[in-house]
């Protein structure tokens, strides 16, 4: 029986998922498996979840759908209800579970250099993805963040977040995030150009991860790995959170992570795995 999967989002033809999840099919010998895009606005998403027969296994969902996943949903993870975001829909058995697989998804990624903890953690931004980079703070023990952006409403509106994961939300003005190279951890969640005039000086041993990645390096990245930092990328963290995402799908437990790298790089111009 052929088993499909999807990414849903707005735009979304530029998506780099199907790349990474039909690599892991095909390595997996998986070939009744298909993974395709569709554009997908928030008003028309519950109408789409309800047009999926049995053969669907499961959802990406990215902008601008990953608040509005949660009302679409049978029940949801811990931290999909804790963020109040979720970029996975599990359809299992008639049932639709959201899940968020971008923190788990950091933290797998930084675990991969060797970051398996961190006390002092710092994110550039307050938007939908701080939300994930707060999670993953949590989940690497921090007990308080440091949250850099221009506007202190915007950091305020990640209280709930921070309370329901048990974290101390320390608010901090732009001008101060010259000061973010302190951190055990950075995690940059801002669009491009944001940070091009940013130049912090990095602690050794500090970990810069920021989630752009073209074009890449950023000039925040490119200062940060000057100065002896660790750096990431966002790709590292597009598939991070698709390996979590193919093996509940799936319900392989080992997914070809080479493979789904190999495809996911080879996809991006001017890259290649490391």
């Amino acid at each position: 029986m052929a088993v499909r999967a999807a990414v849903l989002g707005k735009p979304i033809e530029h998506s780099l998922s199907p790349v990474i999840h039909n690599a892991g099919y095909l390595a997996a010998g998986l070939h009744d498996w298909t993974y395709t895009r569709h554009e997908c606005d928030e008003p028309a998403l519950a109408r789409f979840v309800d047009s999926l027969d049995e053969n669907w296994a499961g959802l990406s969902l990215t902008m601008p759908l990953k608040e509005i996943a949660l009302t679409v949903a049978d029940e949801a993870t811990p931290v999909a209800e804790a963020i109040g975001a979720a970029n996975t829909l599990v359809l299992r058995g008639g049932r639709r579970l959201a899940d968020n697989t971008d923190a788990p998804g950091m933290v797998d990624a930084l675990a991969e250099i060797g970051l398996t903890a961190a006390e002092e953690v710092a994110v550039l931004g307050a938007g939908g993805s701080a939300r994930a980079a707060l999670a993953a703070a949590q989940q690497l023990g921090a007990g308080a963040v440091q949250v850099y952006a221009r506007r202190r409403e915007a950091i305020m509106e990640l209280e709930p977040v921070a309370s329901a994961l048990g974290l101390r939300l320390d608010a901090r003005s732009w001008e101060e995030a010259v000061h973010v190279g302190d951190a055990d951890l950075v995690i940059a969640t801002v669009p491009k150009g944001v940070t091009d005039t940013l130049h912090p000086k990095w602690k050794p041993g500090s970990v810069l991860f920021d989630i752009l990645y073209d074009p890449w390096p950023t000039p925040l990245a490119a200062e940060a790995e000057r100065q002896g930092a660790r750096v990431l990328d966002g790709l590292a963290l597009l598939l991070a959170q698709a390996v979590r995402q193919w093996t509940q799908f799936t319900g392989v437990d080992e997914a070809p992570v080479t493979a789904m790298r190999e495809a996911l790089y080879g996809a991006v111009p001017s890259r290649k795995p490391s």
